[in-house]
């Protein structure tokens, strides 16, 4: 995965079995906050011609089953956590049967996916409770083969991941049903994992569990799907910009946009996920740089489990100091670790979405003369200690030849890793909302997401279902559904406020916006008409979640326990958003207003009722005018 320069990824895998050789960059296992800026060390380099041989006999076969395999479902998954405050992402993955949960790291270095094992000796506490292989009716062991290293007993085939920065893992190989989430088309298949006996460094001490390996090699999980024909040859990954969490990954094909940008990958070079870089554009205008530059051992490495990026000593220096004349009126400081000179600048304001107006852009041009233009939160990341700073996140290379890209530069970008076709596609996208369009059947939706639209209120609807659907072209104030729910028992009464929680949890709203407007029964029948409306922090729900919702209504994505028995949905409406009168729009700044204005009006008149009593207070008592008063002594004048 990554190395852990800069408190945020493992170093480079440089030991690993003998028959399963994982070139791995390494798992962010770093702790947020800490700081581990060690040397870069690649891997002991080994000969690939066995691997291209097998390769090439693999890709001819592949061809001849393209027919077949264009029409295969995809396995679609949610990220989770953040590249910076977690130095990686996760995915959830579910194994045995019945299925265990684990949040285990994305990780385009690694060729494993492992978790630790209830047998395991030396694991740190993690996010989910350990694997049980006892409690999964599917599990096997690996038998111990002439293809695997093998256990003391020499009866279970054995892996051993260990990284420069001196974390490992160890354990033995298992088999068990490996499920992809209820949001997936592909079903539940049978893989290959590791069982963790042991974990040391960063892997002991970080929150998620595991790594889900997606790089190239046998036990890779995108390698066992191809060879099972459940998938095509190629993956996607998109990880949310600044400041914003998740993401979405697809394991199998998706139709690219049409302006999405590619660059080669030579597998035969190096079996890591490699692109051809030759020059590096600062405000449009290129580095003075050697031609190959960025033309190392393994050309330009792309890495989704680093979290910053890497460059030769001399594009480094030579792009630093093209971005300090772009800015120079902002005011250099220093970096948030005072054990590290980073490059940091203040005065550049907490809005993400003007750095574009402050910082240069910055263009990545391949050999192809295509380009992946990057944005500044491609290049920068906020100073956790000074307001509206931020500084580079791209650094220099130990070793002065590598370039290594990590998830920084392509953050809200739509990264496909083409197998089949030995290249990587980049594209511009909000990935946020990218998750919505990838619930659609065709993937047409994608094309409607780019790093220009961000309002989507206007979006088209995918194939199959289109803004003609919504009654006009309006934002939607809220959706209606009826339900026709048979229950199993008519002296049953459905629970409603766990079904809309429920609802809500498939829907992917707030519970808050499920609400349950009247039902009629009729013996064990019930019809039951719902609404979803807006957050609370909005006023209508945007087209792209309307038809995200009403898709998931029309394909009966909503699932509801057996207890509930079964239904069918009658039908939907979506209702238009109500204009306002001048009182609803105004409403509560009048209604503040006349609280303030009584408020001050009452705290003025007990300021007056207080001050006069004072007066009086001080005064004395009056006595009535016929009262009989003591004679007193009048003073004389002074003259």
């Amino acid at each position: 995965m990554a190395p852990p320069w800069h408190g945020l990824a493992p170093s480079l895998l440089i030991f690993s079995s003998v028959i399963w050789l994982d070139l791995s960059f390494g798992a962010s296992l770093s702790t947020p906050g800490r700081s581990l800026r060690r040397p870069m060390v690649f891997p002991l380099h080994m000969s690939s011609r066995s691997y291209s041989v097998h390769r090439h006999a693999d890709s001819l076969r592949r061809h001849l089953l393209q027919s077949k395999l264009s029409q295969t479902p995809n396995a679609r998954m949610r990220l989770y956590d953040d590249l910076l405050s977690n130095g990686y992402y996760t995915t959830r993955l579910w194994i045995g049967t019945p299925p265990q949960e684990f949040a285990l790291i994305v990780d385009t270095g690694s060729t494993v996916t492992y978790v630790p094992c209830s047998s395991c000796k030396q694991c740190g506490k993690h996010q989910d409770p350990r694997f049980q292989p006892d409690l999964s009716s599917t599990y096997e062991p690996v038998k111990c083969n002439p293809t695997c290293d093998c256990d003391a007993e020499q009866r279970q085939c054995t892996y051993d991941r260990q990284y420069a920065e001196m974390s490992s893992s160890s354990g033995v190989l298992g088999e068990d049903i490996v499920s992809f989430g209820n949001e997936s088309e592909l079903a539940p298949q049978r893989a290959v994992f590791g069982c963790e006996n042991i974990e040391t460094g960063g892997l002991y001490s970080q929150r998620a569990d595991g790594i889900m390996g997606l790089g190239r090699g046998r036990l890779s999980i995108v390698d066992q799907l191809v060879e099972k024909d459940v998938i095509n040859n190629t993956f996607s990954l998109c990880y949310g910009g600044m400041d914003v969490g998740g993401g979405a990954m697809v394991l199998g094909r998706i139709s690219p946009p049409p302006d999405m940008v590619f660059s080669n990958s030579d597998p035969f070079r190096s079996r890591y996920y490699n692109i051809e870089l030759k020059e590096i554009h600062v405000a449009g205008k290129p580095l003075k740089l050697n031609s190959g530059v960025f033309n190392g051992n393994h050309e330009t490495v792309l890495d989704s489990g680093t979290t910053y990026a890497y460059l030769p000593r001399d594009a480094f220096v030579a792009f630093k100091d093209a971005i300090m004349r772009e800015v120079h009126f902002l005011k250099s400081i220093h970096g948030p670790d005072p054990n590290y000179v980073d490059i940091c600048f203040s005065g550049a304001g907490r809005d993400v979405t003007q750095l574009s107006n402050i910082f240069p852009a910055v263009d990545m041009v391949f050999s192809n003369r295509q380009r992946l233009s990057l944005s500044p939160e491609n290049y920068l990341f906020r100073h956790p200690k000074v307001s509206g700073a931020y500084c580079l996140g791209i650094f220099q290379s130990a070793d002065s030849t590598t370039t290594l890209l990590g998830g920084v530069v392509v953050r809200n970008t739509l990264v496909t890793y083409d197998r089949e076709d030995d290249r990587i596609g980049f594209w511009k996208t909000n990935c946020s909302e990218l998750w919505k369009g990838l619930q659609f059947p065709d993937n047409s939706s994608l094309s409607l997401l780019n790093s220009h639209n961000n309002n989507d209120t206007s979006v088209p609807a995918p194939s199959g279902l289109h803004l003609n659907d919504l009654p006009g072209a309006f934002r939607v104030g809220f959706i209606t559904f009826d339900m026709s729910i048979s229950t199993n028992n008519s002296n049953s009464k459905p629970n409603f406020k766990e079904l809309a929680r429920l609802i809500a949890k498939e829907l992917e709203v707030d519970n808050s916006q499920v609400r349950l407007l009247n039902f009629t029964t009729k013996e064990d029948d019930y019809l039951v008409r719902w609404g979803i409306f807006p957050a609370a922090s909005a006023n209508y729900i945007s087209n792209i979640t309307a038809l995200s919702i009403i898709l998931r209504l029309k394909e009966n994505h909503v699932q509801f326990p057996g207890r509930f028995g079964n239904y069918q949905l009658v039908e939907w409406n979506a209702e238009p958003q109500k204009k306002l009168t001048w009182w609803q729009q105004h409403h509560k700044t009048v209604v503040a207003g006349v609280i303030t204005s009584v408020l001050l009006g009452l705290s003025a008149m007990g300021i007056w009722l207080v001050q006069r009593h004072r007066q009086r207070a001080a005064s004395g008592a009056y006595e009535p005018v016929d009262a009989i008063v003591a004679e007193q002594e009048l003073q004389p004048l002074r003259m």
